[in-house]
């Protein structure tokens, strides 16, 4: 099948490097990394395709390969990154942002302009963010203004322009906003200063810049110049302010990215912090569409160095959730089981979670078409179904010490209860409490009613019970021919076990998983409908036989005596006009002398 690329294949060599594959349309479909490329390109042919459907689908589409060496493995993954970027090739993961976060621009020009933008342009300018947060951007924004008098004028400040003369210092230099750079009141070596220590605390490096200001403080007041040294008092005062007011985590923790990841079937979520001098400088989720059923420990790092790109990061510690292969990058990766790092980890897991689940709920208004199939594919995986379980049904028994034996079924279509079909049964052919064959009964009159009326079966049909109920209902299955046609698994309350018929192993499903929420959800309401039948059973068996042993009283006087009086308390209390005045005379005469007896 792959005889026109093996001749390629063997000459590739085992270098680190990215290779490319391409359909008959020359377009390409899937970019890859490898520290040894002739290995890792080999083993998508050699391999059995079985192991994933989605990798078997990719490599029927290779019709050309080609390669780039690169000198190290570190090489390999930028190199990577940049070419899914620039192609977005069909079958590699895409990381998915809904929106355009907004940046800090320092505008790349004399005497540079700082100012909020949500437009990247590559002109040499230096851009902080995204900021997921906006108020934080401006509380940011508020605290440069504060510090520092930079111009907000969009004049040309070059040299030449400048010595011309054509420029006047306008309202924000009478006010203290601005310094006069346009009239050569401000130099541009004070300037950059300015700028230098703006771009530290967008780097998050506040205690970095405190210290230089202290030193300068310190110089102004030992020169004798109070006013000057008042004035970069104030200054570390506001920076102060600001960084008490961060997310402080630890003083002990010094510039560490914390990135950690939840996931569904069909996309990951991916959290980052980054973390400077004990605080908290940034944090950012994102969607990561998997195509070809990827690992977390193949997504981490991908994502990582994207975020890393991003926010201009050169820490040198990641704490992560999940261990992953350092592809070069000069990393100390730790999974912390205590202390700060670890209260930092599991903040950045909720904070993927709930980002995960408010995409779930933003998926279930906005499209509920995919929100329902999303279950579907999770529930088919989990319970290894041949169809999505579009339909299933759910058995419950319940008695009382043996009497009034009720079973329920309730339905749910496309993972919501269809209560129009729930149905209930009266146990016809069990004496005493045996649930499991009451479970053979019940299991048997339904299946056999919707043959015998050509509705159609269920998927998945769940027995509320161990292995016990199970075996039972698959005597009703085998019976009626439909082993096979239906999958038919039990569910033990105590630790959740799910039990496949022949097999005396349980299976776990995530307790996290939407499968198991869906099988809970039926379980307890078939547990609801069965007992709320079974109560409303006891109810008007105890009524009923206790006013049907009147001789003269059958079941319909009965029933209108509890209609009219709601309980047979009252109906002792009653008098003989009030009893007459509902079943008449004569019966009311004999209920009232009957309940009357000296």
């Amino acid at each position: 099948m792959f005889e026109h690329l093996e001749d390629k294949i063997k000459r590739i060599p085992s270098n680190p490097g990215v290779y490319q594959y391409f359909d008959k349309n020359g377009t390409i479909i899937y970019v890859g990394k490898a520290k040894n490329l002739k290995k890792r390109v080999s083993s998508y042919f050699n391999k059995s395709q079985k192991d994933s459907a989605k990798t078997a689908i990719l490599v029927r589409k290779i019709v050309d390969i080609k390669y780039l060496v690169v000198d190290s493995e570190l090489d390999a993954l930028l190199l990577e990154n940049n070419l899914i970027k620039k192609y977005l090739p069909k079958y590699n993961i895409q990381l998915k942002d809904d929106k355009t976060y907004p940046w800090i621009c320092i505008k790349n020009e004399p005497f540079p302009r700082v100012f909020t933008t949500r437009r990247v342009v590559k002109d040499g300018s230096k851009y902080f963010g995204p900021y997921a947060s906006v108020k934080m951007m401006y509380t940011l924004l508020d605290l440069i203004k504060d510090v520092y008098p930079l111009r907000t004028c969009k004049l040309n400040l070059a040299a030449d322009q400048i010595k011309k003369g054509n420029y006047k210092v306008c309202l924000e230099y009478h006010i203290g906003n601005c310094l006069g750079p346009c009239e050569e009141k401000q130099t541009k070596q004070d300037y950059q200063q300015y700028i230098d220590e703006i771009s530290n605390i967008l780097k998050g490096n506040i205690g970095a810049v405190i210290k230089e200001l202290k030193e300068l403080m310190n110089r102004f007041s030992a020169a004798l110049n109070f006013e000057a040294a008042l004035d970069v008092k104030n200054k570390i005062a506001s920076l102060q302010n600001y960084y008490s007011k961060s997310a402080i985590v630890s003083p002990t923790i010094h510039n560490v990215d914390v990135i950690s990841m939840v996931e569904d079937d069909k996309s990951a979520f991916v959290n980052y912090l980054k973390i400077n001098n004990g605080a908290i400088i940034h944090g950012h989720t994102i969607e990561v569409k998997k195509k070809l059923d990827e690992k977390a420990e193949e997504i981490i790092p991908f994502v990582l160095l994207d975020m890393r790109d991003r926010y201009g990061d050169e820490s040198r510690e990641v704490v992560s959730s999940i261990p992953f292969k350092k592809a070069g990058l000069e990393l100390k990766i730790t999974q912390p089981q205590r202390g700060d790092k670890r209260a930092l980890l599991e903040l950045s897991q909720r904070n993927a979670k709930f980002f995960m689940l408010e995409k779930h709920k933003q998926d279930k208004v906005v499209n509920p078409e995919r929100h329902t199939e999303r279950i579907m594919e999770t529930m088919q995986k989990d319970l290894r179904l041949k169809e999505w379980p579009t339909h299933i049904e759910c058995f419950d028994n319940s008695n009382f010490h043996g009497t009034n034996a009720v079973a329920a079924c309730v339905v749910f279509k496309n993972g919501k209860p269809s209560k129009k079909d729930y149905r209930h049964f009266n146990i016809k052919t069990v004496d005493g409490p045996d649930d499991f064959a009451s479970m053979e009964e019940v299991v048997m009159r339904r299946y056999k009613r919707l043959l015998a009326e050509d509705q159609p079966l269920p998927q998945l049909v769940i027995i509320d019970g161990g292995k016990g109920q199970l075996s039972s209902a698959m005597k009703s299955i085998d019976e009626l021919g439909l082993r096979g046609q239906i999958t038919v698994i039990g569910i033990a309350k105590k630790l959740e076990e799910i039990y496949f018929p022949g097999d005396s192993i349980p299976v776990y499903i995530d307790k996290r998983s939407e499968s198991l929420k869906i099988i809970q959800h039926l379980r307890n309401e078939a547990h609801r409908f069965g007992i709320t039948h079974h109560r409303n059973k006891r109810s008007k068996n105890a009524l009923g036989t206790e006013l049907t042993t009147i001789p003269g009283i059958g079941e319909k006087t009965a029933t209108d005596l509890i209609k009219h009086f709601k309980s047979v308390s009252r109906i002792k209390k009653a008098n003989l006009k009030d009893l007459s005045e509902s079943i008449g005379f004569s019966k009311g005469k004999i209920v009232f002398d009957h309940f009357n007896k000296t």
